[in-house]
């Protein structure tokens, strides 16, 4: 039986209930993948100890962030993995694996022994279950991203795709708030010798209720579509070259910009500008939400103006502030003030942020979607988003910190002739033509 949809224009309740539950169902992984990113990085300070043998804490803290480097190198394939099985097999046995990837290793974590109790196998088991959650974390935003764009409604893609960093942005905030709730909760001795294991277990618990929401999921992709020749073939992705750049740029300056004003940006206040730990942490969380309550409305804003223009405002906009806002910044000293500039800089991200991922998804046909998009980012995110960090810290170990910003402006600036050299998508991307969706029966039903 096939049930065909409405036009936008006559949508009823029952196709937007719907399409929530398919972007809740793909867009959860977001949010257990920074979870844990945030879990690891926050434990570490706990746990290095634990897995590693050494006199003095750096050594055992830059041990544990090798680790966390290892699993971020594996994101590239994972979004080849990933990206081909969806292309071939479906996008609904794609997101199931990857979380149950997340929940295999969140919870390896939680329960692998010490180095005192079980030597080396210990670090070589955290080194396993980092690789396989940055496997999963590879093809998670490909297959996800894939999946929301092709299930959300013609006319509203922008407004449904933008809750993927809904959630994940509500990863970071909820990882935030378990470990200030243990460290309110435990004493220090308490946390380091077991109380760090339980946001591993609670992140391994929540994957599996992923894997439970997804199984239920329709397909968003036809069989015909997977069993053709070229589906999730690299030969047949090269021929789309164009979109691969167009993708490598925006997500090169896109990611860049994201990770320097959320996941680096409480270092950069404390280190740079001075404010205590606590103050930072505050300010950034309060940027966060506002952040992750605005992706919906610039979601829908790139409906109304194209994703085109939404994403060439963003690279308008970050070339011309970003070297200004960074250096407001780092010599602030009012909390309020931080809090409006790291907001100001967020919005304009959000420009990139909620739309991006869809954007992606438009430039690639059924066959080889899941593939362009995961490969393409995870490469670019992998080279400068995951490094963002690192590049900000060793240029002020240089004593050249003020270089960063130009830096960040340099790969806006490649975003912004990426989008200036993209196709209109809103009108002519490949999410346009007319698809299917499968549902879980079997059943075809047309989506547009």
């Amino acid at each position: 039986m096939s049930v065909t949809l409405s036009q936008p224009a006559e949508l009823t309740w029952q196709d937007h209930r719907r399409c929530i539950f398919a972007i809740i169902g793909g867009s959860i992984g977001n949010l257990i993948e920074w979870y844990d990113f945030y879990i690891y990085s926050f434990g570490a300070l706990y746990f290095a100890p634990v897995f590693f043998p050494a006199h003095d804490r750096t050594s055992q803290l830059l041990a544990a962030a090798g680790v966390f480097a290892a699993g971020f190198l594996m994101r590239p394939l994972g979004g080849w993995v990933f990206g081909r099985l969806a292309d071939t097999r479906g996008r609904r046995a794609a997101l199931i694996l990857s979380v149950v990837l997340m929940c295999g290793g969140a919870l390896l974590i939680a329960l692998t022994p010490s180095y005192a109790s079980i030597g080396l196998a210990a670090p070589v088991i955290l080194l396993i279950a980092r690789m396989a959650q940055g496997l999963s974390v590879g093809g998670e935003y490909g297959t996800s991203a894939t999946y929301m764009s092709e299930m959300a409604i013609a006319g509203h893609r922008g407004f449904y795709s933008s809750f993927q960093y809904v959630t994940l942005v509500g990863g970071q905030l909820l990882a935030l708030l378990v470990m200030v709730s243990l460290q309110a909760g435990l004493s220090a001795q308490a946390m380091a010798r077991w109380g760090w294991r339980l946001p591993f277990a609670v992140g391994a618990a929540a994957a599996l209720v992923a894997v439970m929401l997804r199984r239920s999921l329709a397909e968003s992709t036809t069989e015909e579509a997977r069993r053709k020749k070229d589906a999730g073939s690299l030969r047949a992705l090269w021929a789309h070259w164009r979109a691969l750049l167009i993708v490598l740029g925006l997500t090169a300056g896109g990611s860049l910009a994201f990770y320097t004003f959320t996941t680096y940006m409480q270092k950069y206040l404390v280190n740079t500008a001075g404010l205590n730990a606590q103050t930072a942490s505050v300010v950034m969380a309060g940027a966060l939400v506002v952040y992750m309550l605005v992706q919906p409305a610039f979601g829908a804003l790139s409906d109304k103006i194209g994703r085109r223009a939404s994403l060439r405002c963003f690279g308008v906009l970050s070339v011309l502030l970003t070297v200004p806002l960074l250096k407001a910044l780092g010599g602030i000293a009012s909390p309020w003030a931080a809090l409006g500039l790291v907001t100001s800089a967020l919005l304009i991200v959000s420009l990139y942020s909620s739309c991006g991922a869809l954007v992606k998804a438009e430039l690639f046909p059924t066959q080889v979607r899941a593939l362009g998009v995961g490969v393409s980012y995870a490469v670019a995110n992998a080279m400068f988003g995951g490094t963002a960090e690192y590049a900000a810290l060793q240029l002020k170990a240089w004593g050249v910190e003020g270089y960063f910003a130009w830096y960040v402006t340099a790969l806006c600036a490649v975003a912004l002739a990426a989008a200036l050299w993209m196709p209109d998508t809103s009108r002519a991307g490949y999410l346009e033509r007319r698809e299917t969706v499968q549902g879980p029966s079997g059943a075809s039903k047309p989506l547009r």
